[in-house]
């Protein structure tokens, strides 16, 4: 077996602290993650996708709290959904706080973001003290990848580490709806 597959949480939590991209189960299949912060691990993430920066990227949470110095959710009309629906598969377009990178929110001014109902997810934020870049496990116009042994055959020796533990229950990716507008992105 590839010694990237594992099923070690702090090995897991050590490749993202010291700047390395890994796969990991959510709600609905694997994410692809590192430190939102850091901009050569981001970078890997988007060559990897052969996604275009502009589009931006979700970032996960294990609580409300960890995105605050990523999203402003001052304004209780524009806070009230988005903590309603938390934990679960709903992201939101919220604010950007002043200084978040262009490769974290893309051409916007807002940053998708979503606290995780997953139990991996929750403890992968909570363990290492930040949010995480989540994006689907998948090259740009493909399915996503819902084991840790389809992403290590799609991406061979790309990804740090894979975490191999079970996606959740979820039968589509999660929700994307704009919280000034209410605008459904993605539903």
């Amino acid at each position: 077996m590839d010694k990237r597959l594992t099923r070690n949480l702090s090995a897991a939590i050590r490749c993202i602290t010291s700047g390395g991209v890994i796969a990991y189960p959510t709600e609905f299949c694997f994410g692809l993650g590192c430190d939102p912060l850091n901009q050569n691990a981001v970078r890997r993430i988007l060559d990897l996708k052969h996604r275009p920066w502009d589009q931006g990227l979700i970032v996960v949470a294990d609580h409300p709290q960890r995105l605050r110095g990523l999203v402003d959710m001052t304004d209780p009309d524009q806070a009230a959904a988005p903590l309603a629906s938390w934990p679960g598969p709903h992201t939101w377009l919220l604010p950007a706080r002043a200084g978040v990178p262009s490769w974290l929110r893309g051409r916007h001014a807002t940053v998708a973001v979503r606290v995780s109902a997953h139990p991996l997810v929750q403890r992968l934020c909570r363990d290492s003290g930040m949010a995480l870049v989540s994006t689907s496990t998948n090259r740009s116009g493909r399915p996503p990848l819902r084991n840790g042994i389809g992403v290590l055959l799609e991406f061979t020796d790309k990804i740090d580490c894979i975490l191999d533990e079970r996606v959740g229950n979820a039968s589509e990716p999660s929700t994307i709806t704009d919280a000034i507008s209410g605008r459904a992105v993605r539903s």
